[in-house]
Formats: structure tokens, sequence, C-alpha cells
């Protein structure tokens, strides 16, 4: 087992694997959902051995405790002060888990702290434990005298209280940024707000005096109080008061470096014994956070006034009122962003000091990044990874570089392409390799979760700029308190996915999917992703929804441009300097920067775009001129207006509208790396390995099923490289001239293609010296010498030929062997074996797989299990069977192909007993040439079922920790449907001669 070394970015010593046998840290892993100490330590590591026997790279340890509080009560019998993080039994099991990982050769992360790594057990006086600022508000009496305590004394930490003229109130506004929300609106003077602290008496008291006037003007106080949260991310109190391990865990100041001081405390102390430290060092992966789901008033921290001063140059204390109003977690908390909202009286309502605020929590949040990412990396010798900034009101874009390897998921994401980029575009920029994804979490889908949906997730995600996966998750297999079959159940059903063994697919073709998804990720991390075009986009809170409103990006993803975005943030990274008329040559080498007339532009960064455009890169204003982001030192908008027209003013600058976009960039010879040519939507990447002479064109189809071609930037031969089964062979029909090579390409929906292009020089990638310009459509197949230089042969199905075979070399044949060849036909009158997956017999084992039985059903035609009576709420494995006579009585045949309907879960065939490799599942088709025999073949299909159908029916005995799902208490009667699983369709055999050509 090799060590994994400190630096994990493209120059790093990596040992990736091969295309054909990825290593495990390029694998995909699994979080795995490990209800607490508790469990059998064999069990755990049987878990561990069973995800790197499917072929996953390892998995995300994370002790998922509910000590009550966030899914119900405790489980019933469980000592939480026994088995909670840092106790003997928690240290003992984290060893374990990382021998399991040696063992089996794997690479394992590991949360910092319980559940989501929010947090670590603490003294609960911390000052590195999370800190709220709680604000009170109330009208001053009309007479325009407040004299008595002020409003929530006794709160906290009394912090500021301040007092203005409101020359506006509204009540229940919907005018916000947090959508239909009942609250105050109240617009106050800007320049009464007034910082009245000092005059706050020892108890509180309070007396202030408004003079009177004829306007009847109204006045507000606002207090503020600070304090700790002491908020949990593991809910425990025991009588234990000196024994810190034995009280829960409490969530971290989120916006300092002493919140990670706190969380370093607490591993050095409790849990990082040498044999750990060691075992770190040979299988350790990433020491990792999940998004940031701690709740309060206003995101706050004891040290951020100090630092807002020290980054603005002037004190937040007085503004405070305008900050009080959707400033906590704008994801978990939208629907609570505050009671009252201020805003001033100035044109911009005062935004520019929320703005500044925004900003002093990124640089507190980066702090504590920078400070935890320098423990992972120089202590550990490992790396860190986070999902940044998540939830939280800052801009995400400015975060994300501060880590090795940022996170996104395909949850809060919503697999939108475009926020994807919004993400990857400064992880990419800084150079990272790796731009991770928490994958396959989806409401209400526990044990119905099918491989087509996890597959279109993340073909999406990549062409997002993502190229690892977390898959979410594998659950824990044995025992727990008070838990019935199928066992421990993470977010008691409201979340899938749920996978292990006791999941049909697990043995049956789950390798197959992993495989795809590892040489996948192989071709994704071998080098940069270069991308056309960077977009400015400045946020001061990313929208959770990550939306994009600046302009419309379909004509850029019609031309096939590829694209993302960047904060003004990014744009002073090391990386973003300008070499060859490219923006961040190392990296992702922009050809253009674009500027929507809707983004908001700091007037700072229009300094620097110029600096980028007079070194050469093309900036490109798009749809008018963009509005100034606001901030307290932003200059006035007339000398932003002049700085933008300078701007316009600057070689390489130009100002177009939306519709003139795609003509500029065509006028500006800006061609796409990969351009489209399709009557679909096709996505593309390209990435350019760093240690060998080899470039990855990865395609996938969003829309329907359609043909094309690829124009592509290069005249490098290219190889079709097949990620079910890890394969590879040249590209059959091709077109090179003027620097580019035009591939014709079909593509059903949802399927993919990765094509390489390569040097002489490597060597598992071998072509010919010939290829073909031009081929008939009867063209099924072809497969090159040994040598791949000696001779070629196609595989021809019947048909008349469409058009005619010419090669490279100027060779044409009008004439193919399809008139002779045997036709297709359909598989009919096929024999159903139904292995049933049942509940055992004592519902209370949850370590047994399952009961398994079966029966069989003659199928006229193939149709779901839900439209088989007796299988309607069954769920297995199906085992179809079916023989047909060969060679076909009439017509030629060398070989057959196989045409299967697309995949919905997983899927195996056999041929007179021998196993096929597997088919790419969005267009199975498989070479069952070999494996035919004369007279009888036999073919056998093996489809697994999700677990839901069957589950569904004994859902009212399911017992999850003491108690029924939660899902069955949140709305009776209404569970999720059942799912549509088994083989529908037809299948079909196409014959084929093979046609030998001389190379």
């Amino acid at each position: 087992m090799w060590t994994l070394p400190c630096n994990d970015q493209f120059s790093g010593d990596i040992d990736p694997g091969t295309f054909l046998s990825p290593s495990a840290v390029t694998r995909p892993r699994f979080r795995y959902w490990l209800p607490d100490p508790s469990v059998d330590e064999q069990t755990m590591r049987d878990d561990i051995k069973s995800a790197a026997n499917v072929g996953a790279g390892g998995v995300e340890y994370l002790p998922w405790y509910n000590a009550g509080g966030f899914l119900g009560p405790a489980p019933p019998g469980d000592d939480w002060g026994r088995y909670g993080v840092g106790t003997p039994a928690f240290n003992r099991l984290f060893q374990a888990a990382l021998e399991a990982h040696r063992d089996a050769g794997t690479v394992m992360d590991f949360a910092i702290g319980p559940n989501q790594g929010q947090g670590v057990p603490a003294d609960p006086n911390d000052e590195g434990l999370q800190w709220d600022l709680i604000p009170f508000s109330t009208a001053i009496p009309a007479n325009g005298t407040f004299a008595g305590i002020i409003p929530g004394w006794g709160t906290g930490e009394l912090f500021a209280v301040i007092s203005a003229e409101v020359l506006e109130r509204i009540d229940n506004s919907t005018a916000s940024s947090a959508a239909h929300v009942p609250h105050t609106r109240l617009v106050v003077k800007e320049s009464s707000l007034t910082d009245r602290t000092d005059d706050v008496s020892s108890t509180g008291h309070l007396s202030i005096t408004y003079p009177t006037s004829s306007s009847q003007r109204t006045y507000w106080l606002f207090a503020f109080y600070q304090r700790l949260t002491q908020d949990q991310n593991l809910i425990f109190t025991s009588n234990e008061t000196d024994a810190i391990v034995e009280n829960g865990a409490y969530m971290v100041d989120h916006f300092s470096s002493r919140g990670a001081e706190t969380v370093i405390n607490f591993w050095d102390k409790y849990a990082l014994s040498e044999n750990v430290r060691s075992l770190l060092a040979e299988v350790g992966n990433y020491a990792w956070e999940d998004s940031i789901e701690i709740k309060s008033n206003i995101s706050w921290s004891r040290s951020l006034p100090n630092l807002f001063e020290q980054k603005h140059g002037y004190s937040l204390i007085k503004y405070l009122p305008l900050i009080m109003f959707d400033n906590n977690n704008i994801a978990i908390q939208s629907s609570n962003p505050g009671p009252v909202q201020c805003v001033t009286d100035a044109l911009d309502e005062g935004i520019r000091y929320v703005n500044d605020f925004r900003e002093a929590l990124v640089e507190g949040y980066s702090k504590y990044l920078q400070r935890l990412t320098e423990w992972a990396t120089t202590d550990l010798g490992l790396q860190m990874s986070v999902q940044p900034a998540y939830n939280l009101p800052m801009d995400m874009e400015a975060t994300v570089p501060v880590v090795n390897a940022p996170e996104c998921e395909s949850l809060g994401f919503q697999d939108n392409i475009d926020g994807y980029r919004q993400f990857s575009g400064s992880a990419i920029l800084a150079g990272k390799r790796i731009v991770s994804n928490e994958m396959g979490a989806v409401s209400m889908a526990a044990f119905r979760y099918q491989i087509s949906s996890l597959l279109w997730s993340i073909n999406r995600a990549v062409v997002g700029g993502v190229n690892q996966f977390v898959i979410h998750g594998l659950s824990y297999t044995g025992n727990y308190w008070a838990t019935t079959w199928p066992g421990y159940t993470a977010f008691s059903y409201f979340y899938g996915e749920l996978w292990s063994n006791k999941q049909p697919a697990w043995d049956h073709g789950f390798a197959d999917f992993l495989g795809y998804v590892s040489r996948l990720q192989f071709s994704q991390q071998a080098g940069p992703l270069k991308t056309d075009i960077a977009v400015y986009n400045k946020q001061s809170a990313t929208d959770p929804s990550f939306r994009w409103h600046a302009g419309n990006m379909t004509r850029l993803i019609d031309a096939g441009y590829s694209y993302n975005y960047l904060s003004p943030e990014n744009l002073n990274l090391e990386q973003a300097y300008v070499r060859n008329m490219t923006l961040g040559p190392d990296s992702p080498a922009y050809k253009a920067l674009l500027i929507y007339g809707t983004s908001n532009v700091t007037y700072e960064s229009i300094s620097k775009i110029r600096q980028f455009a007079e070194a050469g890169l093309p900036v490109i204003l798009v749809g008018g001129d963009p509005p100034q982001y606001a901030t307290a030192s932003a200059p006035s908008h007339a000398t932003f207006t002049e700085a933008i027209s300078e701007l316009k003013h600057t070689k390489n600058v130009f100002a177009v509208s939306e519709g003139e976009l795609i003509g500029r960039l065509a006028s500006l010879n800006l061609d796409p790396r990969i351009r489209v040519q399709t009557n679909s939507t096709w996505y593309t990447t390209w990435r350019e390995s760093v240690r060998e002479d080899v470039q990855f064109a990865f395609v996938y189809n969003d829309g329907e099923a359609s043909t094309g071609h690829l124009v592509v930037s290069s005249e490098k031969t290219p190889h079709l490289l097949d990620m079910w089964t890890g394969l590879c062979k040249p590209v059959l029909e091709y077109h090179q001239a003027n620097g580019k090579t035009i591939i014709p390409l079909a593509l059903e929906a949802n399927q993919t293609a990765l094509i390489a292009f390569s040097g002489p020089s490597v060597q598992w990638l071998r072509a010919p010296a010939i290829h073909a310009i031009q081929a008939p459509s009867t063209i099924q197949g072809y497969e090159f010498g040994r040598n791949s230089a000696d001779s070629l042969k196609l595989h021809v199905a019947a048909g008349p030929i469409d058009r005619p075979l010419v090669l490279s070399d100027g060779r044409n044949y009008t004439f193919l062997p399809g008139e002779r060849v045997a036709k297709s036909f359909v598989l009919g009158n096929w024999s159903l074996t139904a292995e049933h997956w049942a509940s055992p017999a004592n519902l209370s084992d949850a370590s047994q797989i399952a009961y398994k039985f079966n029966t069989t059903h003659h199928l006229d035609a193939l149709v779901p299990w839900t439209q088989i009576p007796s299988l309607t709420n069954a769920s297995g494995l199906g085992y179809y069977s079916n023989s047909f006579d060969w060679p076909p009585h009439t017509g030629s045949a060398d070989g057959a192909y196989i045409l299967l309907p697309k995949v919905l879960h997983t899927l195996r065939v056999k041929v007179n007993g021998h196993q096929i490799p597997p088919p790419d599942y969005n267009a199975p088709k498989l070479d069952i040439g070999s494996y035919l025999q004369k007279g009888r073949n036999e073919v056998v299909i093996e489809v697994p079922t999700v677990m839901w159908n069957y589950i569904r029916s004994i859902f009212d005995r399911i017992v999850m920790a003491g108690y029924p799902p939660l899902i069955s208490l949140t709305d009776p009667g209404h569970l999720p449907e059942l799912i549509d699983t088994g083989l529908s369709g037809t299948v079909q055999v196409v014959p084929y001669v093979k046609w030998r050509v001389k190379l």
C-alpha cells in the first residue's frame, strides 16, 4: 500500500492507476452511515471490505449519532456517554476502520466531528464554539422618550444599542431576499443611526429623548447581544461534568481560526493516538466537513467586529440594524430570516453595509478553513475537504479555493449544471485537482433510487466541472438498538440511498456501475479542465438554489462553448494571469471573459480586468453596461461609470448585445475546443493529462436521442474509451483538416462518450495508419487487428448500403456484404425466475440480508414487475431466460449483437453460461459473437430490483432506533409509490458478418 502524499494537487505524486484499473484514490467512495461506536466492529470491517469488493476506493467515515433532538429521541438502551466521540469505544472503532482500509487497499476520509463535522466535544464555555448575535427591537413611544430596560436585557452579553429614525414601516412585506416571509420592514434615515451603547446602565436601563416636532417622527431602538449558542451537533448531557467527551458535541465558531483550534485541540487530546496517526499517514485521504447546518439569529463571531474594521476601515456597530435580517443560515432558515428588516433611505437601501458585512464573514470563514487545512496537511499529512460556505450568507466562489478539495452536492445543487459551474470555476482556476461531490442524496428515495437516475445526476455534475464522487451512502449492515430489518437507515427513510449488500444490485451489477464512474473519474482527474469562457459573477450571498439570471447561456451551449463562473475575488488568485491571450493558462486557459449587463461589478475589479485585456485577453461586455456592486468604500456612480467607459475603450474589450455574442466570438477566432453540431443538447469537457500525451473529450447528451458531429481542436489520433469495460480502440470514422478533427456521433438520451486524443508515445493507445472518413450505417461495430495496424474487420448488419465506405488513403467501397446478412429478430416468450428478497422470520434481526425464495413466471412480453400481479409488491432478482438457434436458417452470420432495453438499475447478461462484459446502460448493445455456438443458444439476463416495493408492503412493521420511520409519521398513508422495476421492452438479436479490410 502506497502512502498518500500531502500535496494532492496536479503537481502531487499521485498514483492514478490505469484507465482499465483506476487506483483506490481515483475511484469513488461511499459516505458511510455508521450509527455510533456501539455497533459491531467486525460488521463494520466487513462493510468496508464489501465496499472495496464492488469497486469503491474507500469510505467517508461518518459516525451519524442521533442522540435526540434532530430526528427524534435517542434509541432506547444506548449509552451515549459511553460511545461519544473521543471515548475509548470511538477510538477503538476509528482505528479499526483505518485498519480495514489498510487491509482492503483503499483510502479513508473522516468527518472532523460527529454527524456532519460541525463541531466537537468541548467545554461549553470554550470561546471557540459558535457565537450568535441576537437582535431585539422596539418602537420608541410617540412622545419620543424611552426610559426603562432595553429590549432583550439578560439574553447575553450586551454588544450594542442603536437608535434610528424610522421613515416608513411596512408590516408583512414580502419585498426581501427571503421570499414571502412575513416580517416588518423599516426604512430608517441613514444619518440618524446612532450608537447608544455607552448610555446603557449596568442594570440595562436607558433614557433617551428625541425632540418633538410637528412632523411626528418615529424612532426605534435596537439592542444586540452576543453569546455562545451552546448548540450541539451531538445532543447529550450527562452528569460527568469533568468529562468533555461524555457531554455531546458543540458547534464551533466558523468565522475565526479560534473555532478551528477548538476542533484541532479536541482531536489532538482525545483521538489521535500514535497508532491512529500512523494509520492516517498510510490510508488517510481527507479530513472533511459537510455543508454548514448551524442555525443562528445573525452569523457571528466575537472576533468579527475587529476583523470588519480592519478590512473596511470603519465600525460595523451603528449599522447592525441593517444586517439582522437574512444573515443567518439562508438555506435551512429560509423561513426564519428574522422578524424585522431594516433598510436605509439611501439609493441602495444600505445594501453596501450588508455587502461589507458578508465580505467580513468570508474573511473570517477563510481563516477557519485555512487553519483546518494547515492542520490536515502539515500535522496529519492529509488533505482538507469541505463544502465551503454552503448555506451561509457568503460568496461561495470566494471561499472555494481555500481548501484542497472543495465539495458540492447533488441535493442542494439540484443537479443544476449551471450551479455546478458557479462552484467549479474558482476551483479550476486555482488549480485544484479535485472538485468533489456528495452524490445521490434524494428526498423520499430510500430503497427506491435507481442507478439510471444516479447516472443522470453524475453525468450532469461532470459537465459542470465535478470530477470526484462520494456516493450517499453506504449503510451499516448489522444490528442496532431497537431497529428492525432492513437495518439502520440514516435520516429515518427521508433520504436515499442506503447502499449495501441488502440491495439486490450490490453483488449483481453494482461493480459495473462503479467501474464506469471510476474510469470517468480517471479521465476527469488526469489534468486541468480546459474551459473556453469565464463569466463574471458576483453575489454577496450565493443563491442557495444556484440560479443564474445574468444572461441567456443557451446561446453559448448551443454553439458548443464550455464556460464557468468567477467571482472578482478569484481574479486575485496567483493563477489568474494572462499568457498567450488566455486567462489562467496553466489550468482552465479561458479564451475570453464575459461580463453581462446584469452582473454586479466591483470597482476594484475593473483595473484587474483592464490588465487582463491589455495583456491580450478578450473581454466582452454583453447586453449593456453592468451596474456597480455596492460597498461602503465604493466611489461615486459617476466615477464608476467613467471607469467602465475607460474599460470599454481598452484594447481587446468589446461591447455587444446578447444576440451578437456568438458572432463576436467567431470574429475573434475564439472557437470552442469542442464544437458540437447536433439537434439535441450535448455538453462536453476537455481535460489534458499532466502525465502523458493524452487529452480526454467527454460528451454527454442531455436531450433526446440524436446524431451529430464533434469538431475538436486537435489533429491527434482519436480513440474511443469504453468506461463500462475499460477497453480502448481507435475511432473508426473521422476526418481531419486545418487543425480540427471531425467525428460523427450518435447518442441516446443521457448517453456519454469518452474520446482520447493521443500521440505516438502513448503505448496503451495505439492507432492504425488508416481510418474511415465515411462509413455506411450498416456497420454495427468493428475490430482492429492485434497490433491495431494490420487489418480492420467491420461488423456489417443486414440492409442496403446508404453511403460508400471511404478510407483515409482514398479507397472507396460501394459494395459491402450487407444484403446477404441474416436479418435481426426479437426474442419473445421469456421465462422469468424471480428471486424474492423478503424480511427474515425474525424481523428484529437486522443483520440478515433477506429471506429468499423463487417463483417462476412465463411472459409473452417484458413488462415491469408492477404489471405482473404476483410480483407487484416484490423485490429481489429477476433471471430472464430465452434461447434461439444459431446460425440463422436464412442469410449469413459470423456473429451477433444483442440489443437490450434501457437499463433502469443494473443488468448482467450470460450467453451459454458465459458472463458478457457490461453494456452501456443508456444504450445497451453487446457483441455476443464469440460466445455463440452451433445449435441452441441460451440467454440469461440478470436484473436486480430496488427493495422499496417489498419494504413498502411491510412498512407498518418497521422500527428505526425504537420508533416508526419518520416518513410514516409525517404523512401517514402517503408513502412513496411503487416504482417500476425489472426488464421491460424488447430484446433484439442483430446478426452480422465480418468484412476484412487490409490496412
